[in-house]
């Protein structure tokens, strides 16, 4: 008997079982999902701050600490340190002339921009220091990029019309389009705060248009944004549970 037979009957029989039954119902469930990062060893976490760029409508660096501070707090185990967000990108000019003294770099505005700026997650010594005065909390930073977009395209929508009898009926119609908005690009990195070394980091995107006559504030498009980046950022640190319905035949 070949597999597909086996699937063909099985189905028929589910179907035939269903029919027989008198009623079902439905039992809600949740599904734990394991954390990507052991973080067992830590009691403290220190979101330290976020190198960012992209638009000047929102701080980016400081949003996201406060809002990643705020998340943590209800649902991580771990304490979360309140203290001020670390100077990153005057640490990481000083390293990159290597005068102990910040230069003048120009403004963020692209991905490539980050690059000179990134090399600061790997100072082992700046970030064991870190970890020292803070009693070597686990550490989370990283980079983030917010940046305007605008697309046109072609975009089908729904549209009601209705014949010469008054009929009703819905028919997509193609329509081009031009549309506005922005996107989200963090890298969260997560490091040792007992040995100033990167354990783990992650990159997200996340991009939201709007019709171009629709004025919708930066900082609003961020938050939708970072809602939907949330549950990936706390399932690296703490197990999440996924909440669904099993069918159940009477």
């Amino acid at each position: 008997m070949t597999a597909r037979l086996v699937r063909t009957l099985s189905s028929f029989a589910l179907v035939l079982a269903t029919t027989a039954c008198s009623s079902y119902y439905e039992i809600p469930i949740e599904t734990p999902i394991r954390p990507k990062l052991d973080v067992s060893a830590f009691q403290r976490v220190l979101v330290a701050g976020f190198i960012s760029g992209g638009t000047e409508d929102v701080d980016a660096n400081l949003e996201t600490t406060r809002l990643l501070r705020s998340q943590l707090r209800t649902k991580s185990d771990l304490r979360v340190i309140d203290a001020d967000v670390l100077p990153l990108m005057e640490v990481a000019n000083e390293s990159n002339t290597g005068t102990g003294a910040a230069a003048t770099q120009p403004a963020i505005k692209e991905e490539k921009d980050l690059e000179p700026y990134e090399r600061v997650f790997a100072n082992v010594e700046y970030w064991k220091k870190i970890g020292e005065e803070y009693q070597q909390p686990l550490i989370v930073t990283g980079t983030v990029m917010f940046t305007p977009q605008q697309s046109n395209s072609i975009v089908q929508r729904e549209e009601e019309v209705y014949d010469s009898f008054g009929r009703r009926r819905v028919v997509p119609v193609r329509q081009y389009m031009e549309r506005k908005g922005y996107e989200l690009r963090p890298k969260f990195v997560f490091i040792d705060g007992r040995t100033g070394t990167v354990m783990h980091s992650e990159n997200f995107r996340e991009r939201v248009l709007y019709n171009a006559n629709q004025t919708t504030p930066a900082l609003s498009s961020y938050f939708e944004l970072m809602d939907r980046l949330i549950p990936s950022f706390l399932s690296t640190l703490s197990s999440q549970k996924i909440k669904g319905t099993r069918v159940l035949l009477q």
